[in-house]
């Protein structure tokens, strides 16, 4: 077996944050940024990051949020907002620091919500390629992550998740703690996405546990530039390792295209 791909780390908003890149063959390929989902992480991605860098050409770029992985570990709890944070904030420095213009963002569940508000303020994306995104909250998602919550503590869950966050007890409080809190209940995200005029391939397996068609089929009617769907039978809410191929052949076909 492989060593681990080592990380480099780049000051954000005054934390440390953990990132990889991934050389493309293709030099005038735009970035290709990834954005985890609510527990994920840079090793969490495990080898799709470099699969999409073969697949595409692009040159790849995977950071963990604050409070995530092997990045500086969340000190005071999430606010509703905290997406907002960090797609108005925390993702236009991160991009700065690295010194990365018109990325194509490929963002996974909550990475694709942060993703969808990023190009709604800022008209900066070249392209958003998102996976299980979210524009608003559901009752199956919330049931969904009060059965986590469950597991977390009556399970291996937190063992399990040790083996990607420096803490992983931190990281799961942070998550479930505020989508399951009772003002969560209103967020909403889509005044960003009549804003957005780059294209967009959205991705939503049926058998998703936190989410239903009805997330990318909103994204679908209000972006305002073109609109891909990708619907993915015997698939739940991780598309790139229940249906990895799909998923490659769909992105590869979409970078082509830009």
């Amino acid at each position: 077996m492989s060593a681990p791909r080592a990380s480099s780390f780049v000051t954000v908003r005054g934390h440390s944050l953990e990132y990889q890149r991934y050389a493309g063959r293709e030099p005038n390929a735009p970035t290709i940024v990834l954005l985890h989902e609510g527990l994920g992480s840079v090793a969490m991605w495990r080898d799709f990051p470099k699969r999409v860098a073969d697949a595409t050409g692009s040159p790849v770029v995977v950071y963990s949020r604050y409070g995530y992985g092997r990045s500086d570990v969340l000190q005071s709890p999430f606010t509703v907002r905290y997406m907002h944070e960090e797609a108005l904030e925390a993702l236009p420095e991160f991009l700065d620091r690295l010194e990365i213009e018109a990325p194509v963002l490929l963002g996974h569940s909550d990475g694709g919500s942060i993703a969808l508000i990023h190009a709604g303020a800022f008209g900066r994306a070249k392209a958003l390629m998102l996976e299980a995104p979210h524009v608003f909250v559901e009752d199956i998602g919330v049931k969904s992550i009060a059965k986590a919550g469950l597991s977390f503590k009556s399970t291996d869950l937190a063992k399990k998740l040790a083996r990607y966050h420096a803490d992983a007890q931190q990281t799961f409080r942070g998550w479930n703690d505020i989508w399951l809190h009772a003002d969560f209940r209103a967020w909403n995200i889509e005044e960003y996405l009549p804003r957005i005029k780059c294209p967009v391939l959205a991705i939503q397996g049926r058998n998703d546990e936190y989410g239903t068609m009805a997330q990318i089929e909103a994204i679908a009617r209000q972006v305002k530039g073109p609109v891909e769907l990708l619907k993915l039978e015997h698939c739940g809410h991780s598309p790139h390792r229940d249906q990895p191929a799909a998923v490659l052949e769909a992105v590869w076909e979409f970078v082509a295209a830009l």
